[in-house]
């Protein structure tokens, strides 16, 4: 892939996967305060909403999380991608580059897990 023999080709991978991370933890945050807003307008006006409104919240805040959850695993396989592609020269010795893919995965998996807990549990 690159010809730098330059280890900054692998901090701006890196930095490229944080930043999805990062984006895909808003819209996890975002699906999840999106879903639960349905009992903060119960909690607030006093009255149950309609089963129209409920419906519109649930499925807009699961969509979200499972759009997190497909944007931090994506990131993580194209970020194992453009590693494999590394010369020797461009890894310094002894750096794990492992980690932040094994936290995308595991984002992935619990943004799952959450959509498929609010479909459940509607």
């Amino acid at each position: 892939m690159s010809y730098l023999d330059d280890p900054r080709v692998l901090f701006a991978a890196e930095r490229t996967l944080l930043a999805w991370q990062r984006t895909a933890i808003a819209l996890m945050g975002f699906g999840f305060v999106v879903e639960r807003f349905g009992l903060f307008l119960r909690m607030v006006s006093g009255q149950p909403l309609s089963g129209e409104q409920r419906l519109f919240s649930l499925w807009l805040g699961v969509a979200l999380l499972v759009m997190g959850g497909i944007a931090v695993i994506v990131s993580a396989v194209q970020f194992r991608n453009v590693i494999r592609e590394l010369g020797h020269e461009e890894i310094p010795r002894g750096y794990w580059t492992s980690h932040g893919v094994w936290l995308n995965f595991a984002l992935g998996l619990v943004a799952l897990a959450l959509a498929v807990h609010f479909v459940i549990g509607s």
